[in-house]
C-alpha cells in the first residue's frame, strides 16, 4: 500500500529522456527513451510532452498512479518563452499532478551542487555553462542551439567530423579515417544532407557521428584529433566566460576516455580545476518539485 507521496523527475534532452519515480524513501523505478528537439523548436512543446509521456507510460501503472508532483528539466525552456507553459499543461494533463519546469542545464546544476552555488559545464548534444552565485543569481554562457552556438558539443563535433569527411571526398581537405566511418554510418555520402534531416532532429543526427570522431582521434587520426582539440579549446572559452576557477563537467560526450583526457589537460593548462558532481540532472529535477527555497525559484515555471 502506498504511504509516502510519490514524485516524478524528468531529464529531457535532445537525445534522450530519462524519468525517475521516487518518494522520500528513495528511487522506486527509472525508465528512458528518445528525447525531443527542444521546446523552442517547431511543435516543441507537443513533441517534448510526447517524449515524456512515452517514457512515463513504461513505468508500472500501479506505481505511477496518484503522483504528488512532476519536476522537469528540459532543453529550450527559456528560449521558448510562454510556449513552455504549454508543456507544463500537457504534462499535468496526462500525469494529473502539479508540474515544475526548468531549463535542463539549470536542472543539471541543481543536481550537481545540491541546489547551491557553482559553475557547471554540460557537454551533450548541445553545450552550455551555468553559473549560480551565492545569492542565487544565474548566468548562462552559450547553449544557443545547434545553428547559433553549442561550440564543442556533441553536435558540433559530429558535424565537424562529417564536414571533414566531405572535404576529403571533394579534395578540399586532408585524407582522414573519418571518411570511411562516415560511409559506414550514412552510406552514400552524396545523400548526407538528406540523412541529416531524415528524422526531423538534425542536431541529434549529427551527434550520432561524435563517437566515431572521438574513437578516430583515440586511434591517432590527425583530422579527428584537431577537431577534439578545437572542441576542448572552445569549451575552455565557455568556462572562462563563466568566470570559473572550479567547474563541474557533466554530459555523455565528456565520458569518452580520449575526450575526457584531452579536456582535462586543456582545462588544467587553463588553470581551471574540474571538481566532482554531487548528483545528476534527475536529482536536480527532483529538487525543483520537492523544494521552493532554491535561489533561482523565479526561473522555475510551475503549474
Amino acid at each position: 500500500m502506498q504511504t509516502e507521496p510519490r514524485y516524478l523527475a524528468v531529464d529531457l534532452g535532445k537525445t534522450s529522456c530519462r524519468v525517475r519515480l521516487f518518494d522520500d524513501a528513495g528511487i522506486i523505478a527509472e525508465e528512458s527513451g528518445p528525447g525531443a528537439p527542444g521546446i523552442a523548436d517547431l511543435d516543441g512543446a507537443t513533441l517534448s510532452a510526447h517524449a515524456i509521456r512515452d517514457v512515463f507510460l513504461r513505468l508500472p501503472a500501479t506505481e505511477r498512479a496518484a503522483l504528488a508532483g512532476v519536476g522537469i528539466g528540459a532543453a529550450g525552456v527559456e528560449a521558448a518563452g510562454i510556449i513552455a507553459r504549454d508543456l507544463v499543461a500537457e504534462v499535468r494533463a496526462f500525469t494529473g499532478a502539479p508540474v515544475a519546469l526548468i531549463n535542463d542545464a539549470l536542472a543539471a546544476h541543481a543536481g550537481a551542487f545540491d541546489g547551491g552555488a557553482g559553475v557547471i559545464l554540460i557537454i551533450g548534444t548541445g553545450a552550455i555553462a551555468y553559473a549560480v552565485a551565492d545569492n542565487g543569481a544565474t548566468r548562462q554562457i552559450d547553449g544557443w542551439g545547434p545553428w547559433l552556438g553549442d561550440e564543442g558539443s556533441g553536435r558540433w563535433i559530429g558535424q565537424e567530423g562529417l564536414s571533414a569527411a566531405l572535404r576529403d571526398v571533394d579534395g578540399r581537405g586532408p585524407g582522414t579515417a573519418l571518411t570511411a566511418r562516415a560511409r559506414t554510418l550514412v552510406g552514400d555520402l552524396a545523400a548526407m544532407p538528406a540523412w541529416v534531416s531524415a528524422e526531423g532532429n538534425p542536431a541529434r543526427r549529427l551527434g550520432r557521428f561524435t563517437p566515431d570522431v572521438l574513437d578516430a582521434a583515440g586511434d591517432g587520426d590527425a583530422v579527428a584529433r584537431d577537431i577534439v582539440s578545437r572542441a576542448c579549446n572552445a569549451l575552455v572559452g565557455t568556462a572562462r566566460a563563466a568566470g570559473a576557477s572550479e567547474i563541474t563537467i557533466w554530459g555523455g560526450v565528456a565520458a569518452h576516455p580520449y575526450f575526457s583526457a584531452e579536456l582535462s589537460a586543456t582545462f588544467a593548462n587553463a588553470g581551471i580545476t574540474i571538481i566532482p558532481s554531487r548528483g545528476t540532472a534527475l536529482d536536480g529535477s527532483a529538487l525543483i518539485i520537492t523544494r521552493t527555497d532554491l535561489g533561482y525559484e523565479e526561473r522555475i515555471i510551475r503549474g
